[in-house]
């Protein structure tokens, strides 16, 4: 739980990557309006897991074969065939990369195989000792069928390469009309990325040679319809398009963040195509967030159940103390820059609407009763938005939000400030557990919460609950 000042660093600077100004409510034409037309729906060509994992298990089964000493323990080619699929499929070695290559993950398969034969071997040396495999059987049986293996593998992704370059998926980039014309160019000279740009979605057209730009959610309609696109390369920043990459993805689309201006040094999850570090953008809601739903609900329904009498107290206190206006009501932006109304115990009272909605709220005010700087102190100030949490508008763990007015500062000063409302606004989140609350970095704040975002995790949202409880119930409070 979190005070409401936000205080921007001293270092910070604006933008200098060649984006436009970030907005995280888009125009309605370009992202709110678009929809794709129905019964016309695209759908993205996936290379399918069977192939390489039917080469690993008809390596398996032709390796049983090959050797009689082997064909004496009738369940160890099953628990083998389990155990390599498994291994495999753990390291996520029949998810399809952009650009097959067998060597890139010839050794992951090679020692998944040795691991899975030396368990089988020990296991049958602890159980079955009169039935032991030689040295000789565990070396050769690996190497055999890791060449079996590769080699199917190998023949799979020959077969998908060609595919690539006869037919190249259709794509449209998304960004600066400049950077993404740069981007579309890069792609066309290498088909062998098998994505074929065929146009620029851009705000405003430019006089750069190349690919047509499209500036208006028909003119993306019309060229998804007719180019059959299925690849979407995005090269600014998520949040100022949320509504239209939205619908692409539930157009069939598949999404691809492309860093056109530097390299990226988190090589997690990251490919190469056409010497852009690139990695797959997933902003469809993914099933786990039902389990984020329902911990909300559940978390903040049985807390505002337990805490009902204290809110009584603390609304009666303040009303006695501070007179009428108990409850204060102010518009934030949530989630893909829809704005709500966010719900707090007063503590303190603007001027006019026009200071509540554009000055600093300062944690710890001279003006304030001692009551209020309670409320402030302890956070208990904080406890209404568990309606919010209740009602959709938020969510226990999420990304602060912040007034309108702030959010198109922060949007255009910070890098990946407008990315942080690509999932639901919360009570408490990575970067206040982090001490980042009060007058602290929003730069700092924007990279713990699009960190917390990219590897979201239900265990993750109870691991920082556990440690917002515990910063509560210190003396130092909140």
């Amino acid at each position: 739980m979190t005070a409401e000042s936000t205080v921007p660093s001293p270092g910070g600077q604006p933008r200098e990557y060649g984006f436009s100004p970030v907005s995280v409510i888009p125009p309605r034409e370009a992202g709110g309006g678009f929809r794709f037309p129905a019964g016309q729906r695209t759908a993205a060509r996936r290379a399918s897991w069977l192939p390489p994992a039917a080469a690993d298990a008809v390596a398996v089964l032709a390796t049983g074969q090959a050797f009689a000493e082997i064909q004496r323990h009738p369940l160890f080619v099953v628990a083998l065939l389990f155990g390599v699929v498994a291994l495999n499929a753990r390291a996520s070695l029949y998810r399809p990369a952009p650009v097959p290559a067998l060597l890139d993950e010839l050794p992951a398969v090679c020692a998944r195989i040795a691991t899975a034969w030396c368990a089988l071997a020990a296991v049958i040396a602890a159980f079955a000792p009169d039935g032991t495999l030689s040295a000789r059987t565990l070396i050769l049986g690996c190497a055999a069928q890791s060449a079996i293996s590769c080699a199917g593998r190998g023949t799979v992704q020959w077969r998908r390469r060609r595919v690539l370059v006869l037919r190249p998926r259709a794509a449209l980039v998304i960004g600066p009309a400049g950077t993404a014309q740069r981007v579309a160019a890069a792609f066309l000279r290498h088909p062998s990325c098998g994505v074929r740009p065929v146009g620029v979605v851009a705000d405003q057209p430019t006089g750069f040679d190349g690919l047509p730009v499209l500036t208006t959610g028909e003119e993306v309609q019309r060229a998804l319809i007719q180019n059959s696109v299925r690849t979407v390369l995005v090269v600014e920043p998520r949040g100022e398009r949320g509504p239209m990459l939205r619908a692409l993805a539930e157009a069939g689309c598949e999404l691809w963040a492309v860093d056109a201006d530097s390299p990226s040094y988190d090589r997690e999850g990251r490919h190469t195509l056409a010497g852009f570090s690139c990695r797959r953008l997933s902003i469809l809601r993914r099933r786990t967030g039902v389990g984020k739903r329902f911990l909300d609900v559940a978390v903040s329904g049985t807390l505002l159940l337990l805490v009902s009498p204290l809110l009584l107290v603390c609304a009666a206190v303040l009303r006695l103390t501070d007179g009428p206006g108990v409850v204060f009501r102010q518009e934030r932006i949530g989630k893909d820059g829809q704005p709500f109304t966010l719900l707090k115990f007063r503590t303190h009272r603007p001027v006019d609407a026009h200071e509540a909605a554009t000055r600093w709220s300062v944690a710890n005010e001279q003006e304030m009763s001692r009551f209020c700087q309670f409320l402030r102190r302890t956070s208990l100030d904080e406890l209404l938005q568990l309606l919010n949490v209740l009602w959709g508008d938020m969510s226990l763990v999420g990304p602060r939000p912040e007034r309108p007015y702030f959010v198109a500062k922060f949007s255009q000063t910070y890098p990946g400030y407008a990315a942080r409302h690509r999932m639901q606004t919360g009570i408490t989140g990575l970067a206040q557990v982090h001490g980042l609350r009060g007058d602290t970095s929003i730069e700092d704040r924007c990279r713990f919460d699009n960190a917390y975002i990219d590897n979201w995790s239900l265990w993750q949202d109870i691991c920082i609950l556990l440690r917002t409880v515990a910063a509560l119930v210190r003396p130092t409070g909140s």
